[in-house]
């Protein structure tokens, strides 16, 4: 399995047409609905870089892999399971799919935030200053495809995925839909769902997530909220933080957001302030 010029090409025109599309959605919305804030140039120019970096990139990153992990998991995962779900009817197998790669999606969200090496690259993500749509892809690639692969290995494993054009169907709709809704709950929308907040994530819930001290480590579910509740990381009162962002340092350039956590002279920095 590659990634061709061509492929790689669509990509990015596709990208360009969502980004209009995204843009013409959200801005309205968090004029009419937000707080009345800009965002800094500087950080707004990044945003946009990185909504392209962090979604081609880790399919780049990510062929190759998934394609050896589908071959290993033909060895490793006994036969009778994968042909014992795979009878399943679709209905039923999709909603597995989709329960399983996002507790997978949690737990990498959440060692992300526990493990230092890890937090080196996820920081980035809490960098941002002002809660808009866009940060949602202002994130570290090596960050992306970690998270990604917590939750797409186990698909793989568990015969729900493969990369096979038929069989690419699930996770492509997993990443199409939690990407989307990841735009929503970053949005600067002051919107309460009412008892919708107990069956979904909302921007107050992610929100919260991006507070710069006492609550950054709760909330690490990107759509089921009840997996937070399950693992003791719910948080959601009835006002909004009063600020966001993080302690931890980061560049100001983008050549040096990408480039510092991966470099020796970082590693004694405090990875959480």
């Amino acid at each position: 399995m590659h990634f061709s010029l061509v492929e790689f090409a669509t990509a990015a025109l596709r990208l360009c047409i969502w980004l209009a599309l995204l843009t013409a959605l959200f801005v309205p919305l968090e004029r009419w609905f937000g707080l009345r804030h800009a965002q800094p140039n500087g950080e707004l120019r990044h945003n946009l870089a990185y909504y392209f970096i962090s979604s081609l990139v880790p399919i780049v990153l990510l062929t190759v892999p998934m394609a050896l992990l589908a071959t290993l998991a033909r060895h490793l995962v006994p036969s009778g399971l994968v042909e014992t779900i795979a009878a399943w009817p679709l209905a039923v197998r999709l909603a597995l799919a989709f329960l399983v790669a996002e507790t997978g999606f949690y737990w990498g969200h959440r060692l992300s935030h526990e493990l230092p090496w890890l937090w080196r690259f996820h920081a980035l993500h809490h960098s941002t200053e002002r809660m808009h749509f866009l940060a949602n892809t202002r994130s570290h690639p090596v960050d992306m495809v970690i998270t990604r692969l917590f939750g797409l290995v186990p698909l793989y494993l568990l015969g729900l995925a493969s990369p096979s054009a038929a069989g690419s169907g699930a996770p492509a709709a997993l990443l199409v839909l939690g990407t989307l809704w990841g735009f929503f709950i970053h949005a600067n929308l002051r919107w309460r769902l009412g008892p919708l907040e107990w069956l979904v994530t909302t921007p107050a819930f992610h929100h919260w997530h991006h507070t710069r001290h006492d609550h950054i480590d709760r909330n690490y579910a990107s759509t089921l909220p009840f997996l937070d509740r399950l693992f003791g990381s719910h948080y959601l009162p009835s006002h909004w933080p009063a600020e966001v962002g993080t302690d931890t340092p980061h560049a100001d350039m983008l050549t040096g957001q990408l480039l510092d956590p991966m470099l020796p002279s970082r590693k004694a920095m405090p990875t959480r302030v």
